[in-house]
């Protein structure tokens, strides 16, 4: 008989932010697979044990945890933010697809979390307040022409875009040729936000201009925030300035 397999959302990094949900589904589970960071978050019994793997092992975690379901565990995987948002969900669910008959009888749940983007927006006003987007900078997955197509489509369009993964020693360069790409499209106004480790006691959030954005204020902590040419920047004394995206688009009420 299989057993239960969790797909499990942390949030960003407060524990605050962990919703009451993923808790319980923390308690009840038995075997954890996920990255070693993200495992280093829980505080398991001695009844619970982890399996811990690199960031980029995603399928290979996602089968060894199907794997361990189907032998009748009751195993949790573990991702920071939203499980279905460039996480572990999208991983389990391709392994599923691809793998043995029996693992698409295992009872599979999705526990949902809050994404980076909705804690760096919470942090600086309501950038998210109309239509936006998230978009993956790493190319480890899809080819980077794809990337600037999709940079290029949404700024056109007018969405608020929020960038994930947006640099890292291997890719040191991509975030300032997105930031390129963006300034043929959209005012060199459009606020940009960088919101780094947002709920955690190292937090940092920073609102520039389009113009000054600079790749160097990124690391892969950090989650940035980009306008449209709608959002706007409300400044105030002796505390930092609101970035909201009217909820209308046109003549102003």
């Amino acid at each position: 008989m299989s057993g239960k397999l969790v797909v499990v959302g942390l949030g960003p990094g407060s524990p605050e932010q962990v919703t009451p949900e993923a808790s319980a589904a923390v308690a009840a589970a038995r075997v954890f697979f996920g990255y070693g960071p993200y495992l280093d978050r829980l505080e398991l019994r001695d009844d619970q044990r982890r399996v811990a793997s690199d960031n980029r092992e995603e399928l290979s975690r996602a089968k060894a945890a199907l794997k361990a379901a189907a032998a009748g565990e009751h195993v949790c995987v573990i991702s920071g933010g939203d499980p279905g948002v460039f996480a572990m969900a999208a991983a389990v669910c391709e392994a599923i697809e691809d793998g043995p008959g029996p693992w698409r009888e295992i009872d599979l749940v999705i526990v949902p979390g809050v994404t980076a983007m909705l804690s760096v927006a919470a942090r600086s006003g309501a950038p998210l307040g109309h239509d936006f987007c998230a978009i993956s900078l790493s190319d480890n997955l899809k080819p980077w022409t794809v990337i600037e197509q999709r940079l290029r489509a949404v700024a056109t369009a007018g969405l608020v875009i929020a960038l994930y993964n947006p640099i890292s020693k291997a890719r040191p360069w991509q975030l300032g040729t997105a930031f390129a790409i963006l300034r043929e499209v959209l005012p060199w106004t459009t606020p940009v936000i960088f919101g780094r480790a947002a709920g955690r006691p190292d937090e940092r959030m920073s609102v520039v201009t389009l113009a000054d954005a600079d790749a160097k204020q990124a690391d892969m902590a950090t989650c940035v925030i980009i306008g449209s040419a709608e959002t706007r920047v409300i400044e105030r004394p002796d505390r930092a300035p609101l970035v909201y995206s009217p909820r209308s688009i046109g003549e102003r009420r």
